[in-house]
């Protein structure tokens, strides 16, 4: 790829690249939140138990949080922009299935297919823009309005099924068929073919795919059964303690293999373990708040699908927005202190709904919460993506994004089980104590956050250091 100038100017073929590397971020974020309206029209037209519908999120979930450190290390190995197409054409394939089937087994096995095809664009599309754009205030442009398109996808999903559901639930599926068709044909015109040095070199580690794909595949499927089947079953146990056992074994794989999936040095570096368990926070934390949202507004308010969704629209809105600006102030503040602004305000926008009762306020609690929301993620989530990939390698950047996304996936299934678990246990007593709780974890994992955060503002250098191994990474 060809780095952008430093001066910030872009020719319209990087603004090409940018807008359909964007319009794939947002297809797959849009994939993650669009079907949870739409879940009780599916349960009723194809006779799905409770049990069974779950795993229409959750099979998504699978298979995209299962498989990012592969997708990641793919894309290094044999090409960026092979990989982002085949997945992408993968993507298209499966949401047109998951629209014309008529069996609730067919649905699943799309949804898995769907994450999994999303497990390896993402990655792809995050490491394209981090060698196509030159470290600095071009990066961070570049990434603060890639970041935004997956946040703005998330966040307008809902509003989108409201929409959608009215016409009908196959719908959800079908809309991103067209528009992912368009961004693979505008893809094959506007990515550039890479030259061979733009792979990485080595070979194929094998077994630390197998060992840490399984483990990651494991650990979702555990803490997404587990509200159902118990976390002291047999199953959740026998999961979970499977998922460490090849977790382990993929580090001691990695230790020793020539050429490793994962190099572990690359978690050395203080900003990009910081970003990490700061994205599982972020994304974790929402994922079980918007459940909780969804069934309090729907099932305890009796608010309509679409009311529901626009309750959601401030805070997408305002990373719409808000976009462009990100890198700016990135720029101009640094990602720590953005980071630290932005957790605090997820911790207060959990605190206003604590304060849920059967008749809620829009004006002061529902909008408030909901804007307070919006600034979290427009400022945390460009600059947690910036702070992960600055001062990586180019041969690097897809294990990278894959890492940063396998954090924010696993934190999303780990806390929604915890969050189900939570609301299902103290739901029939008192249904509103039941969603305090529920919203009570989101807001401790945010004040975590914060902790978290205001560390990375100590003891801060501006120059760069360079790991045991050669690598080349940002200070801590």
């Amino acid at each position: 790829m060809t780095p952008s100038s430093h001066d910030g100017r872009w020719d319209a073929r990087l603004w090409s690249i940018l807008a359909v590397l964007c319009a794939v971020i947002f297809l797959d974020a849009l994939d993650v939140s669009m079907v949870g309206v739409a879940l009780p029209s599916i349960q009723a037209d194809l006779g799905l138990s409770t049990s069974s519908l779950q795993w229409v999120v959750s099979g998504y979930v699978l298979g995209y949080g299962g498989l990012l450190l592969l997708g990641g290390r793919t894309a290094d190995l044999l090409g960026r922009r092979r990989v982002f197409l085949a997945a992408l054409a993968v993507f298209a394939v499966a949401s047109l299935l998951g629209g014309l089937v008529d069996d609730g087994t067919l649905l699943i096995a799309a949804r898995f297919v769907k994450g999994v095809s999303a497990a390896f664009t993402a990655p792809a599309a995050l490491s394209i823009i981090t060698t196509t754009f030159a470290e600095g205030p071009a990066r961070n442009r570049a990434l603060s309005v890639f970041t935004a398109s997956g946040a703005s996808g998330f966040s307008l999903g809902l509003v989108i099924s409201g929409l959608l559901t009215e016409l009908g639930w196959r719908w959800t599926f079908l809309m991103p068929v067209p528009v992912a068709v368009i961004a693979l044909v505008a893809a094959l015109r506007v990515l550039p073919r890479p030259a061979d040095r733009d792979r990485a070199e080595g070979g194929y580690d094998l077994v630390g795919a197998v060992t840490v794909t399984g483990s990651m595949l494991l650990l979702v499927f555990a803490v997404v059964e587990a509200p159902e089947a118990g976390w002291s079953s047999l199953r959740t146990i026998a999961s979970l303690a499977g998922a460490a056992a090849l977790l382990v074994a993929f580090v001691l794989v990695e230790r020793r293999v020539k050429h490793p999936l994962v190099r572990l040095g690359i978690l050395r570096s203080g900003p990009i373990v910081r970003a990490n368990l700061g994205l599982v926070i972020l994304f974790g934390s929402y994922v079980g708040f918007q459940f909780v949202a969804m069934q309090y507004f729907q099932n305890l308010l009796h608010w309509s699908a679409l009311e529901t969704a626009l309750a959601f629209l401030p805070a997408g809105l305002l990373v719409a927005v808000t976009s462009t600006r990100m890198g700016d102030l990135a720029d101009r503040f640094g990602t720590a202190r953005l980071i630290v602004i932005g957790s605090a305000a997820l911790a207060a926008g959990y605190a206003f709904f604590l304060r849920i009762d059967g008749d809620p306020s829009l004006a002061t609690l529902v909008i408030p919460g909901m804007v307070l929301l919006g600034v979290a993620f427009a400022l945390s989530f460009p600059s947690l993506n910036i702070q992960a990939t600055n001062g990586v390698a180019d041969d690097e950047q897809g294990l990278a994004s894959g890492l940063l996304n396998t954090s924010g996936q696993v934190g999303g299934a780990v806390v929604l089980a915890v969050v189900t678990a939570v609301l299902t246990s103290g739901a029939d007593a008192d249904p509103i104590a039941g969603f305090r709780a529920a919203v009570a974890v989101s807001g401790i994992l945010a004040l975590v956050g914060l902790v978290i955060a205001l560390t990375g503002l100590r003891g801060r250098r501006p120059e760069a250091v360079a790991a045991e191994d050669g690598k080349v990474l940002e200070p801590a």
